[in-house]
């Protein structure tokens, strides 16, 4: 495919690009000793070997992370689906989602759509801030993703914003290729899930006529992820206790590594996706005059609403709210067993946080509730 170089430092690898970036990965120490624990018994020259055979992303990811992710998903988890009923799989989307877990949520997505009858996976939208290395670089933009430069200066944040929604413009409409992005920059540390206005106006840069027509372009789907544990919440408790209490704390690249370490191997029970009809329909009932702010702040509410609408609940969102708010509002939802395995679940993950000065012990708790109560405090108000 000629794709416009405008694009090139940001785009996943075309098929002619491959047996270079082949060759790098073979060189490269740190993806071999990856490799290594990732594959364990399997010789590194068999594996390069079969690399090389995947002539396009598309083999490269039923070669190496389908099967990858369904075995992680056997020792990991007690289930994955998603519910593809208000879509069609014959038609490409741009999957906007809640945002858990660092790497799963769009590697899941992958698998899922193959699961589902799409002929395809998605391009994943993936920040420059995760990157930390080459090989990295490289396996990532195999494995179909495109990069959100967010660590270039203030002047050139607006051309790499319209370049990158540019680019998912042409992926759509040219590539004839879904997209993955979260619904907002990083993960909503306390699950409280809400649609950046900044995302839809990025993405609203591109393609053509008014704003309403730019969105619609991109047929975008509100997609809800459910996990019934996240490996992560005890990590995310400990950066709000950091972030109170260190003036200027900040997250460093090894706090980045450590969070998709946990979050791609630790324990994550049942998990769902559900896919709400794409906003199309929506957008062609708004007014032609309606103000851009307006728009983007309706759409933006819309797409909370789907998602939240679209939460798989399990005890432990109903255990977790009914703790913070000191009742039994929502005890038909569970067992006494349930609380006393959530309960001593909580006090597991709090034992982990070893290192914060002054461990506060009943904020890091509340905090950990609070990731479990609110999908259920939002799930409650959009059904009402």
């Amino acid at each position: 495919m000629n794709i416009p170089s405008q694009f090139d430092s940001i785009r996943p690898f075309e098929p002619e690009e491959l047996p270079q970036v082949y060759d790098r990965l073979a060189a490269d120490p740190q993806f071999k000793a990856v490799a290594a624990h990732v594959f364990p018994g399997v010789p590194f020259e068999a594996l390069v070997a079969k690399m090389r055979q995947c002539k396009t992303l598309l083999d490269f990811q039923k070669a190496f992370c389908y099967g990858f992710l369904k075995d992680l998903l056997a020792k990991a988890s007690t289930g994955c689906d998603m519910d593809v009923s208000q879509i069609d799989t014959s038609r490409r989307y741009t999957f906007v989602s809640n945002h858990r877990d660092i790497v799963l949520d769009s590697a899941l997505l992958d698998v899922l759509l193959i699961d589902s009858g799409f002929t395809t996976t998605c391009e994943i939208a993936i920040g420059d801030n995760l990157l930390a290395a080459p090989w990295i670089k490289d396996l990532v933009r195999i494995n179909k993703s495109f990069i959100v430069e967010r660590s270039v200066g203030i002047r050139e944040m607006l051309v790499a914003s319209k370049r990158l929604s540019d680019y998912m413009h042409y992926v759509i409409s040219e590539k004839n290729d879904n997209i993955w992005i979260a619904q907002r920059e990083g993960r909503a540390k306390d699950s409280d899930d809400r649609t950046q206005q900044s995302i839809l106006k990025m993405m609203a840069m591109g393609g053509s006529g008014s704003v309403a027509d730019r969105l619609r372009q991109l047929h975008i789907v509100p997609l809800a992820i459910s996990y019934e544990y996240d490996p992560c919440d005890w990590l995310k408790a400990r950066e709000f206790q950091l972030k109170r209490d260190v003036e200027g704390w900040k997250k460093t690249k090894q706090d980045d590594v450590l969070s998709m370490q946990r979050g791609i191997m630790g324990y994550k029970g049942r998990i769902h996706y559900h896919c709400a009809p794409c906003i199309d329909t929506l957008l062609d009932t708004l007014p032609a005059d309606m103000p851009k702010g307006e728009l983007f702040a309706t759409v933006a509410r819309h797409m909370d609403h789907e998602i939240h609408r679209g939460y798989r609940l399990y005890p432990n969102n109903f255990i977790a709210l009914d703790l913070l708010e000191g009742t039994e509002a929502h005890a038909d939802q569970y067992t006494a067993e349930d609380k006393a395995r959530f309960e001593a679940y909580v006090a597991g993950q709090l034992a982990k946080i070893t290192d914060v000065p002054n461990k506060d012990e009943a904020y890091l708790r509340e905090r950990i509730l609070t990731m479990y109560a609110n999908p259920a405090r939002n799930f409650l108000k959009a059904e009402a």
